[in-house]
């Protein structure tokens, strides 16, 4: 079996292999998929050590995807420690992010389990394996912090309704997710929001849902966090599940199928439940599947020499 340190280049240079070659390898995915070209897109750096913060923002923009993640050694109880780059801004936790991470991490030390440390302390993923396939992975994500949305109204607006089914209540667990739950599947399908308003609601990802049958349809639009909308919110799916237990859509204990990105051609297929009652909750879990798309050398440094 591999070891966590083998997961990094062979370098004499305390700064990674980044620094001797100029260059850093990386893993594409798609996640909360089954299907390539699907899901929410994913880079996963294998060696960020030798990169600067701002080169790590810079290449987090250079490839616009919803999230770039860079692999670093460990500092506490983890396999490894990530950072989470938006084309804008670095997050201490996101759901798809640690999900793909899990798969390339899990893979490379052929174990059944990964603990990834983030910027909100360390996540256990449990990984499911079809011979020697993984098939699936389920993480545990941070209790958020409730609170009740102060700009309900302007939200509102900017989406183009004039009411939520249930209250609009804020989550924060490293982002903070906003719920809107609209009458039906083929409202939220409707949605046309005023995507300048929304971004006016700093750091907000904001998720409009619906009950389509037995699962549930939503959107995340999250224009200030440089994403307009996002195919697959793992970090959304947790407090979700929270949400429509604590008003009454659904048990405690429930696992729910969320369906999410089809209106942008990237369609996913998400599962949470929280665990607990109304008075204690005891853990949220996200899990989904994630296919590997690309492997390749991105070179960093080649142009300046």
């Amino acid at each position: 079996m591999n070891t966590p340190g083998q997961l990094f280049a062979e370098t004499n240079d305390p700064g990674g292999a980044v620094a001797e070659g100029g260059t850093i390898e990386y893993t594409v995915l798609d996640v909360f998929t089954t299907r390539p070209l699907e899901g929410n897109q994913l880079a996963v750096f294998a060696d960020g050590r030798g990169l600067s913060d701002e080169e790590m923002q810079r290449i987090g923009r250079e490839l616009n995807l919803s999230e770039t993640v860079f692999l670093l050694p460990a500092e506490a109880d983890g396999d490894v420690r990530i950072r989470i780059f938006t084309p804008v801004a670095e997050l201490p936790f996101a759901g798809h992010p640690i999900l793909g991470t899990a798969f390339v991490v899990a893979d490379a030390l052929a174990t059944a389990g990964v603990r990834l440390e983030t910027g909100l302390g360390t996540v256990p993923v449990e990984m499911l394996s079809e011979g020697a396939r993984l098939v699936f992975g389920r993480m545990q994500q941070p209790i958020p912090e409730i609170e009740p949305y102060e700009r309900a109204s302007e939200l509102l607006e900017a989406l183009g309704l004039t009411q939520s089914e249930l209250p609009i209540d804020a989550y924060r667990n490293g982002p903070r997710h906003v719920f809107v739950m609209l009458s039906s599947a083929a409202a939220v399908a409707a949605l046309r929001p005023d995507f300048g308003a929304l971004a006016g609601h700093d750091g907000v990802g904001v998720s409009c849902f619906a009950r389509a049958g037995e699962s549930w349809k939503t959107r995340m639009f999250a224009p200030a966090l440089g994403v307009s909308e996002d195919p697959a919110t793992g970090s959304a799916a947790g407090p979700l599940a929270l949400h429509l237990a604590r008003h009454g859509q659904i048990a405690f204990g429930d696992e729910i199928e969320i369906h999410q990105g089809a209106e942008i051609g990237r369609p996913s297929l998400l599962k949470a439940r929280v665990i607990g009652d109304a008075t204690t909750i005891e853990r949220l879990e996200v899990g989904g599947s994630a296919i590997v798309v690309a492997r390749g050398h991105y070179l960093v440094r080649s142009a300046r020499s």
